[in-house]
């Protein structure tokens, strides 16, 4: 499969800088999940990149270590990425380095929302944070500057890498099938910035109101 070069990562990077919200979201989530933000540390979230991606952080920054599986089931997600990912681990929310944060943890906790006719409409979130990444429960904050940005900055991945639009598709089409089960419509923020809900069984979007989106665990009451 193609990939994107590593010299490449500097302008995606440049490109994809926004915060996701005007204040630290880690602040919300931290008191719940042992003091550090969710997506700061891998007991809850483990960063995946490129072997491209890779060579290119470890060429500009210490930050980053590959990570070491601690048990069965992780071992086994490690296993079954494709040869070309990698697991790694930064050096903690305490030590971040900004502007050498991963892609995956610009997007976290959200990825690309392709429908079955292969159209990028939007951003949503990884459902399994719902328990734990108090941004989930509350889309609002969510800054427009960040929406754009990475808009922008996947239509550009998947220019140059196609097989990414699959692979989001695919993620798209599982979450509608979890969403379904549930009785449940997906919650999106469409590439304008505005508010929208998927109905699962049938792909249909329309407009929603995000306070009317769904809160969970600890996060109902805040």
């Amino acid at each position: 499969m193609p990939r994107l070069k590593s010299d490449l990562y500097e302008a995606l990077y440049a490109g994809f800088n926004a915060p996701i919200s005007r204040f630290d979201c880690g602040t919300k989530c931290a008191p719940h999940n042992g003091g550090e933000p969710v997506c700061c540390n891998t007991k809850f979230a483990i960063p995946v990149s490129t072997i491209e991606e890779w060579t290119f952080l470890k060429s500009r920054s210490t930050m980053w270590h590959s990570y070491k599986p601690r048990d069965e089931a992780e071992r086994k997600v490690k296993e079954a990425l494709p040869r070309y990912c990698k697991m790694m681990e930064c050096n903690g929310a305490a030590r971040c380095e900004r502007d050498n944060r991963a892609l995956s943890c610009r997007a976290f906790p959200f990825f690309p929302y392709v429908t079955k006719q292969y159209e990028f409409v939007g951003l949503t979130y990884y459902w399994a944070y719902e328990p734990t990444c108090w941004v989930i429960s509350n889309l609002q904050i969510v800054d427009k500057d960040f929406v754009f940005e990475f808009i922008s900055t996947f239509e550009y991945i998947f220019r140059m890498v196609t097989e990414e639009l699959e692979i989001f598709r695919d993620h798209s089409a599982s979450m509608r099938r979890v969403f379904s089960r549930r009785g449940k419509n997906i919650p999106l923020i469409g590439r304008d910035a505005k508010y929208y809900e998927v109905i699962p069984k049938t792909g249909e979007r329309q407009p929603a109101k995000v306070e009317a989106f769904e809160k969970y665990g600890v996060y109902i009451t805040t």
